[in-house]
């Protein structure tokens, strides 16, 4: 029987799939665009309260790409310059070197990961990254694999060659995924490569599965000539790792020194969050239009668009309690899980994320679902 998210992907990807098989040979890569819309700044990290024109300086997660909508539809629609923030972007190279490049002050805020920031404030206790939001209520951590390589149960990865970059989030999460699965950390073999290289690793069967982001893996499959008949997923967060995704990252000293900054910040992040999410096609065009490269594959970036807001974006806590929050519960829940997986020095969720600089609950809630147009 297939799980829940392999249901809903099996769903979400006919489809796509399909227009992805009509698109071809005219495929491009899917994951490109990296150039900011606006000139990034090249002075210190900011250290002054909110100004006009203020320039804040953004680190994505990785190259841009349609999960980038809520901050590029901020940016373009003048959200942003109404908070008086000049707000300019530049491409990350996964969620590991930006929480590093946050931590060096190149960066006011950054997209990514509070596994990976909660690693670094264990390093540098009087230099911690907190967490002002998240983004993501769910992580898209995951191993995929093939159909044909008899993978059929996580148990089935025992003796398997698994394929990752090094600083790759789900493959330092493996521990933990395989305790909840009942499976020895060390029962599966790693094989590193670039992020970039993942994906070809799999297709050419150089490794039996692979650990990645499902919003990141999964198109590269389909557009590598894959179809999600032919994909197994084993998510996460279905496997008793209910984690948070990427949120919204400062550094301590910045978040002292500039709340309202980013208090602007997120109320106007999340005013794009809103409308991505009433008119996703509208913000996959944007975003298209924004890639100074030419490079960026619609149809891929359709799909991981809609894998995110379905997945990630709208989920039924993010329908009750609005974008941006943690039920603290939960993010207890992971950090204990995290502690012990990466072997750190136990925190408390108030010692990762703080939701005082969050807009009203009103003005950060998910748009009715009869107000929500369809991706197309």
């Amino acid at each position: 029987m297939l799980h829940t998210f392999q249901k809903q992907l099996h769903r979400i990807l006919l489809i796509a799939a399909s227009t992805a098989v009509l698109a071809g040979c005219n495929s491009a890569p899917p994951t490109t665009g990296d150039k900011p819309s606006t000139t990034a700044a090249t002075t210190t990290a900011a250290s002054t309260d909110k100004k006009e024109g203020q320039k804040i300086r953004v680190q994505l997660p990785f190259l841009k790409q349609s999960l980038d909508a809520p901050l590029i539809w901020a940016i373009e629609k003048g959200y942003f310059a109404e908070q008086g923030l000049d707000v300019s972007y530049e491409r990350g190279f996964g969620n590991s070197d930006t929480i590093s490049k946050l931590g060096t002050g190149k960066y006011d805020i950054a997209f990514s990961d509070i596994y990976n920031a909660m690693e670094f404030n264990d390093k540098n206790p009087s230099d911690k990254i907190m967490a002002v939001a998240f983004y993501q209520s769910k992580a898209p951590f995951s191993i995929i694999t093939f159909k044909q390589s008899g993978i059929k149960t996580p148990a089935d990865l025992v003796g398997k060659k698994l394929g990752a970059p090094a600083g790759d989030g789900p493959r330092k999460l493996f521990p933990l995924f395989a305790k909840e699965v009942k499976i020895a950390p060390d029962s599966v073999t790693w094989d590193t490569m670039e992020p970039k290289l993942r994906e070809t690793f799999l297709l050419q069967g150089k490794v039996d599965a692979v650990s990645g982001f499902y919003t990141s893996v999964i198109p590269s499959l389909i557009e590598g000539g894959k179809t999600m008949d032919d994909i197994k997923i084993f998510a996460y967060d279905e496997f008793g790792l209910d984690f948070y995704g990427n949120g919204i990252l400062v550094k301590q000293d910045f978040m002292n020194k500039n709340p309202e900054v980013i208090k602007s910040f997120l109320k106007a992040y999340f005013k794009g969050m809103q409308e991505v999410v009433k008119d996703p096609s509208a913000a996959l065009d944007l975003v298209v239009s924004t890639d100074q490269s030419k490079l960026m594959d619609r149809d891929a970036e359709k799909l991981r668009l809609k894998l995110a807001i379905e997945r990630m974006y709208v989920t039924p806590e993010v329908e009750s309690a609005g974008f941006g929050g943690a039920d603290m519960k939960r993010l207890e829940k992971s950090i204990t899980q995290t502690v012990t997986g990466f072997n750190l020095k136990p925190v408390k969720a108030a010692d990762v994320f703080t939701d005082k600089f969050l807009p009203a609950k009103e003005q950060r809630m998910v748009p009715p679902s009869a107000d929500r147009k369809p991706l197309i």
